[in-house]
């Protein structure tokens, strides 16, 4: 059984600064990378400025799933009451919103919960058990003191030669390449 080379994955570049990582990353977005991504082991404040990020669509879909169990609730009961199974006490209607209100609430929050749980996971890809990065001894300091910027060789701009001097130009630490 033959074993094929390693695949590459990507360059990735080493900052022990925040300040660094920022303009770092600012300049990896404007020489129009779309296929990368930043590592903290904190919250980075103007981080989505520097990286270009777009305001996420997941809130609307929630809404769309609110929606739709409140229609559902709404349709459900009025169907059970009013149609399928009318029953006459003391002259009441047989579909009163009041008396629905608790089902549409509860049918509204489960599909909204269930949206943006489910919705998360979507967009993020996940779950994703393992990533390429894992293999870097370096990269586990992610979680302690060091900032990181990777460019995927997915990317329709990456150049091995150009991607590598681009992330060398940066200031950082390191710049090593990851295998997949």
């Amino acid at each position: 059984m033959s074993e094929s080379a390693p695949r590459l994955y990507g360059y990735l570049a080493e900052f022990n600064h925040p300040d660094l990582l920022l303009e770092g990353c600012a300049k990896v977005r404007d020489a129009g990378y779309r296929r990368w991504d930043a590592f903290t082991p904190f919250p980075v404040h103007g981080m989505d400025k520097a990286m270009g990020i777009r305001g996420t669509q997941l809130p609307w879909f929630v809404l769309a799933c609110g929606l739709t169990g409140l229609s559902l609730a709404l349709l459900m009961q009025w169907w059970m009451n009013a149609v399928n199974y009318p029953f006459a006490i003391s002259g009441k209607p047989f579909f009163g919103l009041p008396a629905a209100m608790p089902i549409i609430f509860e049918l509204t929050v489960l599909l909204s919960a269930f949206g943006a749980f489910f919705g998360m996971w979507g967009r993020n890809g996940m779950p994703k058990l393992y990533h390429p990065l894992f293999k870097s001894a370096r990269f586990r300091r992610v979680t302690s003191d060091r900032f990181f910027i990777v460019i995927e060789a997915s990317d329709p701009k990456f150049d091995a030669e150009k991607t590598r001097a681009l992330l060398e130009s940066l200031g950082g630490i390191h710049v090593e390449r990851v295998e997949d």
